[in-house]
């Protein structure tokens, strides 16, 4: 079982930043595929960015790419999500999520998820 707990969330301005975290309580971590989805109010949950197992490869969605950069720390058990340049339409609930899959995009593919972390961007 693995457990997911995301952190950082918070209001900022247009062209700003923020660091979300999520730690994870899980003996395997180093073997997941972990990923960042947001959910904005009345829409589907959508694919962000994914991290590989051995932090060797990333993936992000088109909106995101050279704004978002996903990190991971496999000694701490922790997953980060650092997002800059942040508009109004990244405003949503941000989730961790963790898979055994080697890749994975859909949130079905994931069976683990943290609880979300609100991030509010104003304009």
């Amino acid at each position: 079982q693995v457990q997911l707990v995301e952190s950082g969330g918070g209001f900022v301005q247009a062209g700003g930043s923020l660091r979300l975290s999520c730690e994870a309580s899980a003996r395997s971590f180093s073997s997941l595929t972990l990923a960042w989805f947001r959910q904005a109010p009345g829409k589907e949950r959508d694919f962000v960015g994914l991290i590989s197992r051995n932090a060797g490869t990333t993936y992000y969605k088109d909106a995101v790419k050279g704004r978002f950069t996903i990190s991971r720390d496999n000694a701490q058990n922790t997953v980060y999500l650092e997002m800059n340049s942040l508009g109004p339409e990244d405003t949503a609930v941000y989730y961790c999520a963790a898979t055994s899959r080697s890749w994975g995009t859909w949130p079905r593919e994931y069976d683990y998820w943290g609880q979300g972390t609100q991030v509010t961007v104003s304009s």
